[in-house]
């Protein structure tokens, strides 16, 4: 397709939605290159001789002139990773190094920076709200990050990292994708089914069918992937899907997704770019605008909370393999052989299963129960909307005041393909602010939209010509629940500046919060009981079914939270005291890292590094703690409800929203935690949520 000329470019278009049903891939390279113009011929403006320098002539006009590069370029993104095609890789990729120079550039304009010190160091100054502010502030702060104080001769090297680190950032996300895509494994013989779910077969021979295979087609992806692990009988098949798994994007496959070089590359960059900042590591430079303090803090608080796991991790494992031995006559449990045994152990302990329960959650059931929870909590409404979209199976939702008034709207895209990068997130595509006064003819207040974006099962097979509803797994519906609280901290915010609404301006190490604290209510009777209609017979979920879930809530707790602590250990010291110059490898660290606090350690041929996208192309690296961190916080203020006695006490959900949700950046988070709580933070709460408590 042809670029539509500049005059109705429609990534040019900000009045309104994004416009999904006229965006093509050509339209980026003029529209992204008219933005980039505009913002740097405002910047030259703003920065003249004898140009003012007060929050409204500089800071808010700033604000305004570079949110609609940021807004279409956060399109372009968006479409890059749910419709990964060669034509909007190559469109994204085209634009990404001038998109990277442009804001390296600008966190080095020292006229900026002089015009933000300039208003900081004013009589104006304390005029201004406490949340204008502290954008004064994360502002310098931001741009002595990014380089503003270097020298002359230091910049354009600084930039060039920016740049490179960007782009292999993405490459390190489209090599994931593609090494994903390029495994599958065509199962002809029947028998080596068995044990799977009726579900699982049949999503396997449509897949097939759809190649033009007979058989059954298992590929990496997760509703895939994991079904096999977790009920297949046929040790081979589980073998071979593992084996793929841990290998992907490694060495072991196409050399051109091969993520081992990027990730040297990555590492030798951030260490380069942090000393050139003065600081010792990246892990220095990562935790500055976060709520950890020091390296240090961060590594004592890992290793106390592996302390506290390690007996209950043990305990797991011991329980483990003593089944594995008595009931399944298995000597040796082979990494491939841990989710099937579990799922054998939760089976035997607790008299259910997973695939038991999958059949009670219903997608609409579930989405209708979730809306409700988010209803009841906040006093908000959420109805069906209309909008343009990127794939059909794309949904649209409001969400408002019981009077009417519009607060957000969000987009929700379910069901994993092969064009979507994988797990669940949830990002912005319109932020709220106030508007200027040119622009608020109709409301003076830019409503946020959201995305929310998961990886589930779609719906399968056919019945009397309809196809079967799409049924999620409880730890679905938790991450369902997880992502919604992401979209509620963006769409609930009161706050009318766009640097701290929403999500902006949150420490990453507290961004967890809303999310995480959500998903305890996919563990309250009465939402679980409302959220839940058999695919077959339509009947609630058994009171006797979910108390089985609930006794085994905490199961293999111990396991599971070391898992994520040698995650954040390895992250956070790979950032810290490990030099990617140095003999020791990658894989080296994290051995050590396992045999420090691992219970469970898999094969030397192993790839994690190669696919852990959360640290080396998601924005967490030297901050993967931040779930265990956030965890603390997010499992103290359910606790708030639980001393109030009820999940949906109308006081305590008020507060939580005026405290935390609605108020986005605009304080420090540990002022949110306090404001909300009346005090700082204590582990108890997470301790006790996670069974790691000593009867």
């Amino acid at each position: 397709m042809t670029a539509s000329p500049l005059c109705d470019n429609p990534l040019l278009d900000l009045s309104g939605l994004p416009r999904f049903d006229a965006i093509v891939p050509s339209d980026v390279q003029p529209a992204i290159g008219k933005l980039l113009d505009d913002c740097r011929a405002l910047i030259v403006r703003l920065t003249t001789e004898g140009a003012t320098t007060t929050w409204d002539s500089f800071a808010a006009a700033l604000s305004d002139g570079l949110e609609p590069l940021s807004r279409a370029w956060g399109v372009v993104g968006h479409l890059h990773a749910v419709n990964d095609v060669p034509e909007w890789r190559e469109a994204y990729n085209r634009m990404l190094p001038e998109v990277s120079r442009f804001y390296a550039e600008l966190g080095q304009n020292l006229k900026l920076f002089a015009a933000y010190q300039a208003i900081a160091g004013s009589a104006e100054y304390a005029r201004l709200s406490p949340t204008r502010q502290r954008i004064i502030d994360n502002e310098i702060r931001d741009f002595r990050l990014a380089g503003a104080e270097l020298r002359d001769d230091q910049k354009p090297r600084f930039q060039a990292i920016a740049e490179e680190l960007s782009q292999l950032s993405a490459k390190f996300s489209e090599n994931l994708l593609d090494a994903t895509n390029a495994f599958a494994e065509l199962v002809s013989d029947e028998a080596e089914l068995a044990g799977l779910p009726d579900d699982a077969r049949q999503a396997a021979a449509e897949a097939a069918e759809k190649d033009g295979h007979d058989g059954w087609k298992f590929t990496l992806h997760m509703p895939s992937y994991l079904p096999v692990m977790q009920y297949a009988d046929s040790r081979r098949l589980r073998a071979v899907m593992y084996r793929a798994y841990a290998t992907r994007a490694a060495e072991f496959g196409a050399a051109e997704f091969d993520n081992t070089p990027l990730i040297g590359q990555i590492l030798r960059l951030r260490r380069e770019e942090a000393q050139m900042l003065g600081y010792a590591s990246f892990a220095e430079v990562s935790l500055v605008p976060k709520m950890a303090d020091s390296v240090p803090q961060v590594l004592a608080f890992l290793r106390d909370m592996a302390i506290k796991a390690r007996p209950f991790a043990e305990r797991d494992i011991a329980d483990l393999r003593a089944f594995a031995r008595s009931e399944l006559q298995l000597q040796d449990i082979e990494p491939w052989d841990v989710g099937y045994v579990s799922e054998k152990l939760l089976q035997e302990r607790y008299a259910f299963s997973e695939q038991e329960v999958k059949q009670y959650f219903t997608e609409d059931k579930v989405l209708s129960g979730l809306f409700e929870v988010v209803e009841t909590l906040f006093g908000v409404c959420l109805k069906r909307d209309n909008a343009p979209v990127w794939h059909e199976d794309v949904r649209f939702f409001r969400i408002e005041t019981p009077a009417g008034e519009l607060l957000g709207q969000f987009y929700l895209d379910l069901y994993a393909r092969e064009t979507k990068r994988g797990g669940a997130w949830m990002d912005e595509a319109i932020t709220r602010r106030r508007r200027s006064s040119a622009a608020a003819a109709t409301d003076p207040i830019q409503k946020p939209v959201a995305y929310l974006n998961c990886n589930f099962s779609r719906p399968i097979g056919n019945t009397n010509g309809q196809a079967r509803p799409a049924t999620f797994t409880h730890d679905e519906v938790i991450t369902l629940f997880h992502e919604t609280g992401h979209g509620l901290h963006h769409l609930l915010t009161r706050v009318d500046e766009l640097a701290v609404a929403g999500i902006h301006g949150v420490e990453w190490d507290a961004v967890e919060l809303p999310s995480q604290f959500m998903e305890n209510y996919c563990w309250e009777w009465s939402v679980v009981q409302g959220m839940s209609s058999h695919v077959d017979t339509g009947h609630a979920l058994p009171r006797a079914l979910f108390d089985k879930m609930l006794a085994a809530r905490n199961f293999q707790s111990g396991m599971q939270t070391l898992r994520q602590i040698e995650f954040s250990l390895f992250d956070l010291l790979l950032h810290s005291d490990f030099d990617p110059a140095g003999e020791r490898s990658v894989l080296d660290l994290l051995g050590d890292v396992r045999r420090e606090v691992a219970v469970l350690v898999p094969p030397e041929w192993h790839r994690f590094p190669n696919s852990f996208a959360h640290i080396f192309a998601g924005g967490y690296g030297a901050g993967y703690y931040s779930y265990k961190w956030a965890e603390v916080l997010s499992a103290d203020c359910y606790g708030a409800f639980e001393e109030a006695g009820d999940p949906f006490d109308q006081n305590t959900g008020q507060r939580f929203l005026s405290s935390i949700l609605s108020v986005g950046g605009s304080r420090p988070a540990i002022e949110n935690f306090r404001a909300f709580r009346g005090r700082d933070p204590q582990v108890d709460a997470l301790l006790r949520h996670s069974g790691m408590v000593s009867v």
